[in-house]
C-alpha cells in the first residue's frame, strides 16, 4: 500500500493577500473571522463583509507587547511573568489604488471629490458640488434609476456617491461605513456624500438607468439617499479622525496549507505615504510603481471564550495529508 502521509516542511508562499471589513465605530464591534468554518473560502470571493484588496507586498507584523517579572521576597526574585503592555503593529504596501486602499493608507478622513457646480469657488478638498439627485423607485444595489434629465450628465465610466444629506448631526457619519466623526457641524449639505464609502463605478447608462460595475456597499438606496457624481478622491495630512477596520491577511502555501493573521481592530497610525519601486531592477531610473504604504496599530478585543484581551489571532490550516 502506498503511504500518502507526509511530514510537511515550512510553508512556502509567494505573496500575501489582504482583506478588510468595516468596524462598527459607534459600538466598537469588529468583524470576526472563523478559520474553522470559513478558512477554505475562495481567495477571490471572500465571505461577506470582507473586501478583497488583492495582493500586497512588504507585509510585516511586529509584537510590541512587553512583559516584566513579578518580584517577591528578600532579596527580590522573579515569581512569575506578567504582561505589562499589549500592543502590536502591522505594515504593508498596497499594490492597488482604490478608495479603500487610499483610506487605509491615511490616518484621517478620506473624501470624495464631488463634481463641482458651475462657477463654484475652488477649494483644496473639492469645490461646492453640483446638486444631488434623487433615485427613483426600482433602484437596487446594482442599478440606479434616475429621471432622464438627471441621468443626462452621467455616462459609462462615471463615478457616483450615494448617501443622505448632512443635517447638522454630530458623531460618526456615513453609511454603511463611518467615513468621519463630526464634532463641529459643517454647513455643507453634501458633507456625508463627501466622506461616504457608498460609492460605485457606472458601467452603462440606458435611458435613466445607471448600471453599476459592482453593487453599492450599502445595498439598495434607502429613503433620503441622493446621488452625486464624483471625479476622484482626496485625503488630508492631519485631523482627529482615525480609520479603523478589521483585517485578515492570508498566506497560501504551495502544498495548499494556509496561514491566517486576523486582526479584529486595526487603526491607521501614520499619515499618507507612498513607496516607489522600479519596474525594472536593472534600470532604476525608468518607470516606477507607486505603492500605498499602510501602517497600523492593533487595538485589543475581549475574547468571549475566556475573557482574555487579544490583538491578533494566528491560524494554520495544514495541507491535506500533512502529519501534525
Amino acid at each position: 500500500m502506498t503511504q500518502s502521509w507526509f511530514s510537511a516542511p515550512a510553508p512556502v508562499a509567494r505573496r500575501v493577500r489582504a482583506y478588510f471589513a468595516p468596524v462598527n465605530r459607534a459600538t466598537q464591534s469588529p468583524v470576526l473571522f472563523d478559520p474553522a468554518e470559513q478558512g477554505a473560502f475562495n481567495l477571490g470571493a471572500p465571505p461577506s463583509p470582507w473586501i478583497d484588496l488583492g495582493w500586497i507586498q512588504n507585509f510585516a507584523r511586529k509584537s510590541t507587547s512587553k512583559s516584566a517579572p513579578l518580584l517577591t521576597g528578600i532579596p527580590a526574585a522573579p515569581l512569575e511573568q506578567v504582561r505589562t503592555t499589549l500592543e502590536a503593529e502591522v505594515s504593508c504596501e498596497f499594490l492597488n489604488w482604490t478608495k479603500l486602499t487610499m483610506a487605509l493608507a491615511t490616518g484621517a478622513q478620506h473624501m470624495n471629490l464631488l463634481a463641482a457646480a458651475s462657477g463654484a469657488t475652488v477649494a483644496a478638498d473639492g469645490a461646492p458640488a453640483a446638486m444631488a439627485v434623487v433615485p427613483q423607485s426600482g433602484s437596487t444595489a446594482s442599478s440606479i434609476v434616475l429621471t432622464a434629465g438627471d441621468a443626462a450628465n452621467l455616462k459609462a465610466g462615471s463615478l457616483i456617491a450615494c448617501d443622505v444629506d448632512y443635517a447638522a448631526q454630530t458623531g460618526y457619519v456615513g453609511s454603511p461605513v463611518a467615513g468621519a466623526y463630526v464634532r463641529t457641524a459643517p454647513t455643507d449639505v453634501d458633507y456625508i456624500r463627501r466622506v461616504t464609502f457608498n460609492v460605485a463605478l457606472v458601467s452603462a447608462v440606458s435611458g435613466g438607468t445607471l448600471t453599476l460595475a459592482a453593487p453599492l456597499p450599502g445595498g439598495a438606496p434607502a429613503a433620503g439617499v441622493k446621488v452625486q457624481a464624483l471625479t476622484g478622491f482626496v485625503d488630508r495630512e492631519g485631523g482627529t479622525f482615525y480609520q479603523e477596520w478589521s483585517a485578515l491577511f492570508v498566506l497560501e502555501g504551495t502544498q495548499g496549507e494556509r496561514v491566517f493573521f486576523h486582526y479584529p481592530r486595526l487603526q491607521a497610525m501614520t499619515g499618507a505615504a507612498e513607496a516607489m519601486s522600479p519596474l525594472d531592477a536593472k534600470n532604476k531610473s525608468a518607470h516606477q510603481r507607486v505603492a500605498l504604504k499602510g501602517q497600523f496599530l492593533a487595538l485589543p478585543v475581549t475574547d468571549p471564550l475566556d475573557g482574555e484581551r487579544v490583538v491578533c489571532y494566528r491560524s494554520f490550516l495544514p495541507a491535506a495529508n500533512a502529519l501534525i
